[in-house]
C-alpha cells in the first residue's frame, strides 16, 4: 500500500515529475475573494503532509476549532474544503445543491477497483437521477418501506435465534441478518442459514469498499497519474490490491443479477427491486447495466449502514446498562411478555426510538460523510470556493458539537425527548445520512432495520459486560479504519431475560 506516511522513491519521482505541472497551476491569478482559512501549506506540495489518514474527523475538528466552520487546504493543486457545522453544510450542500452535488473522481476506489458505476460514485447527471428515481419508487418513503416490514420482522427474529445459539459470534450474525434483509428486497434471494455465498462475498466487497475510500489512504487519490504506473514497480502495491478487489466486486455485482434474470426466464423469479426494474420485456444492454448497478448500490449502501449501527447498539448496551433497563421497561409496559415487538408498536415506544437516534449520533457510521465536488466557482460567506473543490462534511463533529448537544460525549437518549418544556436536541438523521441531492436514498430502510433490531433484541436479551477470571471486561470504544466506522470487535454477554423471553426466541420465524 502506498500511503502518505510511507513515502517511497516512487513518490519522490512522481513529485518531481509533476513539478512543472504544479508550477503551471500556480500561475498568478487573483481570486475574487480569499479562500477559507486553514493550515498553511508548503510550496508546490501544499498541505499534503497535513492531510490526515487515521481518524481524519478528529483532525478536521481541530481545524474547525482553530479556523472556523469552513476550513481550506490545498493538496498538490487540489482544493479541499472541510465543513464543521450543520448550518454551513445545509447552506452549501442543500440550499446550493445545484453547485455542490457532484462527486470527485476517486482513482483508487472508483477507477481502479471499479466502484465508479455505483450510485455513491456517479457524477451528478442523468444517470444519477435515473438511479435515484429507481430507489425512490421502491424505498423512497416510510410508507414504501412498510411493504418490507414482514421481511424485516422475520429476519430479525431469525437473528435472535442465531444470537441465542452462538452469542460469541454477534458480529457475524449482524452481518448475516443485514445481508439477508437487503438481498431479499434487492434480488428476492433468501439466504442460506450458514455459509451463504452471497453474504460472504458481499461482506468482503463492502469491507474493501470502505478501505478503498478511506481519506488519505492511497497516494493515487492525490496523484491520479499513479494509476498508470506498472503494478510491478516497488511502491505500486496498491495496483495489485485494486486488481484483486476489482474481481471480487465484479462477481458481486453480476452474480445475483444474473440469477434474477435466469429466474425470470424460467418464470420463477420472486418479486424484487431487480425483477421490478427489468420488467417483462427485453431491455437494452445499457438499461441492463443500469439496473445491475442500481441493485448493487441498494445492497452495498443498505447493508453497510445497518451493520455498523446495530453492532454499535450492542456495544452501547454493554457500556450503558441503565439506558438498556429504561428501554426494556418501556417495551415491557407497551408490548408485554407474550409477544415480540413489531413495527406497529413503534409510535408507542418513544424512548426506544430515541435510543436508536442516540446510537446513530454516538457512533457516526460515516464520520466524514462522502466528499461532494463543486461544479462551478462559488463565493460562500465571503470565501472563494473554486470549481472542482472537494467538500468534506465533518459529520462526526456535527453530531458531537457542544453548540447543538449538551454533554455530547455522554450517551443519553433522553436528549431526543421533549421534557419539562425543553425541545429535543437536533435529530441526528438530519445529517448522518448525507446532504442535499446526495442524501442516502436508503435511509428509511436503514432506519427501519435499526429500530426493529433494537426493539426485538432488548425485548428478549440482557446485554452486559463479560466477566473473565472474576474480572469484568469493559469493551474499548475504537473504530476500525475505513470510510464506514465499524466498532472494533468486542466481547459482551448476551442472555435471555427470562424463560418467557427464551420461549419467544424459540418460536418459529417464517414468512
Amino acid at each position: 500500500m502506498l500511503t502518505i506516511t510511507n513515502i517511497t522513491w516512487l513518490d519522490l519521482l512522481c513529485l518531481t515529475g509533476v513539478g512543472l505541472y504544479l508550477v503551471k497551476q500556480v500561475v498568478i491569478k487573483k481570486n475574487p475573494t480569499p479562500y477559507p482559512p486553514g493550515p498553511r501549506g508548503w510550496p508546490l506540495i501544499g498541505n499534503v503532509l497535513d492531510m490526515p489518514r487515521i481518524k481524519p474527523w478528529l483532525t478536521f475538528t481541530k481545524w474547525g476549532r482553530k479556523y472556523g466552520d469552513i476550513t481550506h487546504i490545498e493538496v498538490l493543486g487540489r482544493h479541499i474544503v472541510v465543513l464543521n457545522s450543520v448550518k454551513t453544510a445545509m447552506e452549501m450542500m442543500d440550499s446550493k445543491s445545484t453547485l455542490y452535488s457532484d462527486r470527485p473522481v476517486l482513482p483508487m476506489a472508483g477507477e481502479l477497483v471499479g466502484w465508479k458505476d455505483s450510485l455513491p460514485f456517479l457524477p451528478y447527471g442523468d444517470r444519477f437521477r435515473r438511479y435515484r428515481r429507481n430507489f425512490h419508487r421502491v424505498i423512497g418513503s416510510r410508507a414504501a418501506v412498510d411493504v418490507y416490514n414482514e421481511i424485516e420482522e422475520v429476519e430479525t427474529h431469525r437473528f435472535l435465534k442465531r444470537v441465542l445459539a452462538k452469542p460469541d459470534q454477534l458480529q457475524e450474525h449482524v452481518r448475516h441478518t443485514a445481508g439477508a434483509v437487503i438481498l431479499r428486497i434487492t434480488y428476492g434471494y433468501e439466504v442460506k442459514e450458514n455459509d451463504d455465498p452471497f453474504i460472504d462475498l458481499a461482506n468482503l466487497v463492502t469491507t474493501h469498499g470502505s478501505q478503498a475510500t478511506a481519506p488519505g489512504a492511497y497516494m493515487v487519490d492525490i496523484l491520479p497519474f499513479l494509476a498508470k504506473v506498472p503494478a510491478w514497480l516497488p511502491g505500486a502495491g496498491f495496483k495489485r490490491l485494486a486488481r484483486e478487489w476489482r474481481e471480487t466486486l465484479k462477481e458481486m455485482v453480476s452474480a445475483p443479477h444474473e440469477l434474477v434474470k435466469d429466474q425470470m426466464v424460467a418464470g420463477i423469479a420472486p418479486m424484487s427491486f431487480t425483477s421490478n426494474l427489468l420488467g417483462s420485456s427485453d431491455v437494452s444492454a445499457e438499461e441492463d447495466n443500469a439496473v445491475k448497478w442500481s441493485s448493487f448500490s441498494l445492497y452495498s449502501g443498505g447493508s453497510e449502514t445497518t451493520v455498523s449501527a446495530i453492532y454499535s447498539l450492542f456495544l452501547a448496551m454493554t457500556l450503558y446498562p441503565d439506558v438498556q433497563k429504561k428501554a426494556q421497561a418501556e417495551i415491557d409496559s407497551v408490548v408485554g411478555p407474550d409477544r415480540l415487538p413489531t413495527f406497529a408498536d413503534r409510535d408507542s415506544l418513544p424512548y426506544t426510538d430515541a435510543l436508536v437516534k442516540e446510537v446513530l449520533r454516538w457512533n457516526v457510521v460515516f464520520p466524514t460523510g462522502f466528499p461532494h465536488c463543486v461544479t462551478e466557482d462559488d463565493i460562500h460567506d465571503g470565501h472563494y470556493i473554486p470549481k472542482g473543490s472537494l467538500v468534506i462534511p465533518n459529520v462526526w463533529f456535527m453530531l458531537n458539537d457542544p453548540r447543538r448537544y449538551a454533554n455530547p460525549s455522554q450517551f443519553n437518549p433522553e436528549r431526543f425527548l421533549a421534557k419539562d418544556g425543553k425541545e429535543p436536541e437536533m435529530e441526528p438523521r438530519t445529517v448522518c445520512f448525507g446532504f442535499g441531492r446526495r442524501i442516502c436514498p436508503g435511509l428509511h430502510l436503514a432506519d427501519a432495520s435499526m429500530w426493529i433490531s433494537t426493539a426485538m433484541s432488548l425485548a428478549v436479551f440482557d446485554i452486559s459486560k463479560v466477566v473473565e477470571n472474576g474480572i469484568e471486561i469493559t469493551p474499548e470504544i475504537e473504530p476500525l479504519p475505513g470510510t464506514a466506522s465499524h466498532p472494533k470487535p468486542f466481547k459482551c454477554s448476551i442472555k435471555p431475560r427470562s424463560a418467557t423471553a427464551l420461549g419467544l426466541i424459540e418460536q418459529d420465524a417464517n414468512y
